[in-house]
């Protein structure tokens, strides 16, 4: 008897609509940063260099700000420079004229960002700028426009199309304004050798937080290290293994120096009747991977997946003082 079901077809129509119009955002995306990228190998260096000169000798922050849409993208600059060891912030544009100028000091830099740089609002903070003579950076499509004017330096973006069909939403400009942002941040951190320890500094939450911890805050220590002496029965190492749950077990001289290393694997490998009975010394894999305690976190989840390996093994001048497996890294977020 046949199916009273409808037969399930694949739509082309909506979908393959959807797909082809996010595509057409992308691709004019796209070339607005290649716009920008292509100016920067030309006269805009120059400006870019003076900007990155600007606000690495001042004496204090980076003072972001926008309205509309380029609020948002100033706020979101302010963040990354923040989080990348540039002291900076966001101030709204409208905002200062009612009391927010007073955040404002003569040792900071001012980075105006607006496309047509003819707002209105953006006056106050010009007058400002000019009246205590705080440096300010335009961020704009229009050098000759008054901000433009009243800048300092002028990073003068390249017109490029919206992705709006109307030519008219913000898109393609803020996709820009937010990338010569983080091109302005990575060239700061790159200048100053902002290490990754200084970034775990700004960074103690979340993922981020948990990778830029290190290999002490996950190893286990003291008696939950799964560890037996040279010469040990493989019966007692199988049962140390067992006991720990962590799927090895390492091996140690008398001066406690890591020679070895049984994981399950190694079982598998040596499989016989009288495994029970030899010795760790036979079954053991020799020179087992160690890292020192300072390691970074993300730095071991590195030497993991590129090993292909679960366990580590936790040493500090040439001891063993811990072991980290992969499972407490998942469980902590980490991997």
């Amino acid at each position: 008897m046949p199916s009273s079901k409808p037969l399930m077809t694949q739509s082309s129509g909506p979908t393959s609509t959807s797909v082809e119009s996010a595509l057409r955002t992308l691709e004019t995306e796209s070339g607005g940063i290649n716009a920008l990228a292509a100016a920067l190998r030309g006269p805009l260096g120059e400006a870019f260099a003076k900007a990155i000169d600007l606000i690495r000798n001042a004496k204090g922050r980076v003072i972001v700000t926008g309205l509309g849409k380029s609020g948002h993208m100033a706020r979101k600059i302010a963040a990354t420079l923040a989080s990348t060891g540039t002291p900076a912030f966001f101030v709204h544009t409208a905002e200062a004229a009612h009391g927010d100028l007073g955040m404002i000091t003569t040792d900071d830099v001012i980075m105006a960002l607006s496309w047509s740089g003819e707002q209105p609002e953006m006056k106050t903070l010009v007058n400002y700028s000019a009246r205590f003579a705080i440096p300010m950076i335009a961020v704009t499509s229009n050098a000759a426009s008054s901000l433009g004017q009243a800048a300092d330096i002028v990073i003068e973006l390249p017109k490029a199309r919206e992705a709006c069909p109307h030519n008219l939403a913000p898109t393609t400009s803020t996709m820009m304004q937010v990338a010569i942002g983080d091109a302005i941040a990575i060239a700061l951190l790159e200048g100053r050798g902002f290490t990754a320890l200084e970034f775990a500094h700004f960074h103690p939450g979340g993922k981020l937080g948990a990778m830029l911890k290190f290999v002490r805050d996950y190893m286990r220590t003291g008696a939950e290290i799964p560890v037996k002496p040279e010469g040990t029965k493989m019966s007692d190492a199988v049962m140390e293994m067992s006991a720990k749950g962590l799927g090895c077990v390492c091996i140690v001289n008398a001066a406690n120096e890591a020679v070895g290393i049984i994981t399950d694997g190694d079982l598998r490998r040596h499989m016989r009747p009288d495994l029970l009975t030899a010795s760790v010394d036979d079954v053991m894999t020799t020179q087992p991977k160690t890292v020192p305690p300072s390691m970074l976190a993300t730095e071991m989840i590195e030497v993991l997946n590129t090993r292909k390996i679960t366990t580590l093994v936790v040493t500090e001048a040439g001891k063993v003082v811990g072991i980290v497996h992969l499972h407490d890294l998942l469980r902590a977020g980490v991997a």
